[in-house]
């Protein structure tokens, strides 16, 4: 009997070896915010803001003397004086993670000093290029907005491209924040962003580092869904451009993604409804995302962060990934969070 239960007990521990590994959501330790997620040299890359809990040791020692005034003649919110940094995360998987550290950090662009949030990454002609918001500016003439950094490689580091931010200024009433590049079919580039309840479009040169005007002849497009907020996304699917979006406020459980759907990148754009809110069983202000397809297939995962139950601090927030599956006319399923996370989902070689 007991050779038995012994061979029995083997066979059990073989089978669970040979199970798939699951991710658990949240999918990295710490608090972190606003992800995007990346396909890079046969890796999946997310880049995050960094949401810590005030407890980071004090840098000023790092930062030059025009950064130190800078945060010296602003009132800068505590935990927005310590987001100076990006980390990544890197898999071969989805489900297992490796930890970039300061793939960005301000001491490698002098015009920023704090509240460097939401970066978004791309490649072009062999060079990874991050955009990123930094300064939280509140009004024309502050320094700080939109800018962009280089790098050898996706996990850097990043160096600034071009010595000033490449959006400075408030077009259409959009704070220049949460920026998001995408690439259509036919290689142009363009770049969606925008806080203050107002989101833009342009559309930026061959070589990513400034922006320039669309064929009829505006520069700044004004494309603000109903309910808009923050943290604009856009994928392509089967010749329908996605337009996604952040709505409720950053700090509290009605935070919330909703979608729209159109014919360009330029939109017009139909609201379509939220696709992410909170589940009172699982986590609450749930948004701020990102989407990924696995190439050659219609498999789409959806990158987000959210706060955990019983937890009311604004910063502490944390990554998930989920399935997003679309109906088979186009729109997209409500996602359904989860706490087991998804199963490994290589990448095609």
């Amino acid at each position: 009997m007991r050779q038995m239960i012994k061979a029995f007990a083997l066979m059990a521990a073989g089978a669970m070896a040979t199970m798939p590994a699951m991710a658990e959501n949240p999918i990295v330790k710490g608090w972190y915010a606003d992800p995007e997620i990346r396909i890079f040299d046969g890796q999946y890359w997310i880049y995050p803001t960094y949401s810590d809990d005030f407890r980071t040791p004090d840098r000023s020692h790092h930062f030059t003397r025009s950064q130190l005034e800078l945060r010296k003649n602003k009132m800068v919110r505590p935990s927005y004086g310590i987001q100076t940094f990006f980390n990544a995360f890197s898999s071969p998987d989805l489900v297992h993670w490796t930890k970039h550290e300061h793939v960005l950090d301000v001491e490698n662009v002098a015009w920023a000093a704090y509240a460097v949030w939401a970066p978004s990454a791309i490649e072009q002609d062999g060079k990874y290029y991050l955009f990123f918001g930094a300064n939280d500016i509140q009004k024309d003439g502050e320094t700080g907005g939109i800018g962009v950094a280089v790098a050898d490689s996706p996990g850097g580091p990043f160096r600034d491209a071009i010595g000033h931010p490449l959006i400075d200024a408030f077009h259409n009433g959009a704070q220049p924040i949460d920026p998001f590049v995408f690439r259509d079919d036919d290689g142009q580039v363009y770049l969606y962003y925008g806080g203050w309840n107002h989101c833009n479009v342009v559309r930026l040169s061959d070589d990513l580092r400034s922006v320039e005007r669309f064929p009829d002849g505006s520069t700044y497009k004004e494309i603000t869904p109903p309910g808009y907020v923050e943290g604009s996304f856009v994928i392509k699917r089967k010749g329908v451009y996605y337009l996604m979006w952040s709505e409720g406020g950053w700090t509290g459980p009605d935070y919330s993604v909703a979608y729209a759907m159109g014919p360009s990148p330029t939109g017009p754009f139909k609201p379509m409804g939220k696709i992410l809110a909170q589940d009172f069983r699982i986590a609450r202000g749930a948004g701020h995302h990102s989407v990924v397809n696995v190439p050659g297939s219609d498999d789409w995962y959806i990158v987000y962060h959210r706060r955990p139950l019983g937890d009311d601090k604004g910063e502490h927030r944390q990554l998930a990934i989920d399935h997003m599956i679309f109906n088979a006319d186009g729109t997209i399923r409500p996602v359904k969070m989860t706490n087991k996370g998804v199963k490994p989902r290589p990448l095609p070689r």
